[in-house]
């Protein structure tokens, strides 16, 4: 759907002001939008993953660990694919995360993936510069992501940034110089981003991001001991197909959250990037910006 189409219909949790910003800008951030009780669901969730990964040795199909992680001393960079782990992650996606997605991409939604990510106050919990849709390309560009901050968020513990516009300007290529999938933009077009038109989505515990697959963002190190939870969910519209294996498919990908299937595909012009075949399997971010995946 065009956002012209989008904005026919009236919101369902977003005002018009803020999809309205969504679409100028890329991106939104929204304060105070999950009620406390499922905020305190999802934290005490959370918790637990947090406890069970002390258990584990090495990144496995569910957590993806960072150097130095021990029983001691857990440093959980991402807790994968959520929604298949717990029936509270699961509830919170089909739930009130989908209904701000119908503000975004129409009547009509799919569930795509989701994702936990951490920051750990150290330096190597910084995502670099990137945009989504290359991970996983569709027939258009009608495709989200929606965060949710489990922890109060600041320049201190780093927040989501994201560039102003970028959503119409041109996809980056991310392989390196090589060959390699590194997920991320060369430190030549990094360097040539212009700061000035970042905006940092900060807000308390509770408080949500939107972003589109082709907006350029990152997210800095957090300076904090204290460990920076932020709850992922991406969506499409049902008229944005897929045309490359999902990096990490669970019995929820591809789930019509609100809506109904649709008979048409949309097609938008503009090229996407391929990424790999990740039909063998797909780590994370953090591997692949970090150098430990060579794919």
């Amino acid at each position: 759907m065009t956002p012209d189409q989008v904005l026919s219909y009236a919101p369902c949790i977003l005002t018009q002001e803020q999809r309205e910003y969504y679409f100028e800008n890329g991106f939104v951030s929204i304060n105070n939008l999950v009620p406390e009780k499922t905020l305190s669901q999802l934290q005490e969730t959370t918790s637990d993953f947090v406890d069970a990964s002390r258990k584990v040795t090495q990144s496995d199909e569910k957590f993806d660990v960072g150097d130095g992680h021990s029983a001691k001393n857990p440093i959980l960079r991402r807790l994968k694919i959520p929604d298949a782990q717990s029936d509270i992650y699961w509830k919170f996606s089909k739930g009130l995360m989908a209904d701000v997605a119908t503000d975004i991409l129409g009547p009509n939604v799919v569930f795509h993936h989701s994702k936990l990510n951490f920051k750990w106050a150290d330096k190597s919990d910084k995502v670099k510069w990137h945009q989504d849709i290359q991970f996983f390309p569709h027939t258009n560009y009608n495709v989200i992501t929606i965060g949710c901050y489990l922890a109060d968020t600041n320049m201190n513990n780093g927040p989501l940034a994201a560039l102003k516009g970028s959503h119409n300007g041109d996809l980056y290529d991310q392989y390196d110089a090589k060959g390699n999938w590194s997920g991320m933009l060369s430190d030549k077009d990094a360097e040539s981003v212009d700061m000035s038109r970042v905006e940092y989505m900060m807000g308390a515990a509770g408080s949500i991001t939107i972003h589109n697959a082709r907006t350029l963002h990152f997210s800095p190190s957090s300076k904090s001991s204290k460990p920076r939870p932020l709850l992922l969910n991406c969506y499409t519209s049902a008229d944005a197909k897929p045309y490359t294996a999902h990096p990490q498919p669970t019995k929820n990908s591809y789930k019509i959250v609100r809506g109904n299937q649709v008979k048409w595909a949309m097609h938008d012009p503009r090229p996407c990037q391929i990424p790999p075949d990740w039909s063998g399997g797909y780590s994370s971010i953090y591997a692949s910006q970090s150098g430990e995946d060579k794919t």
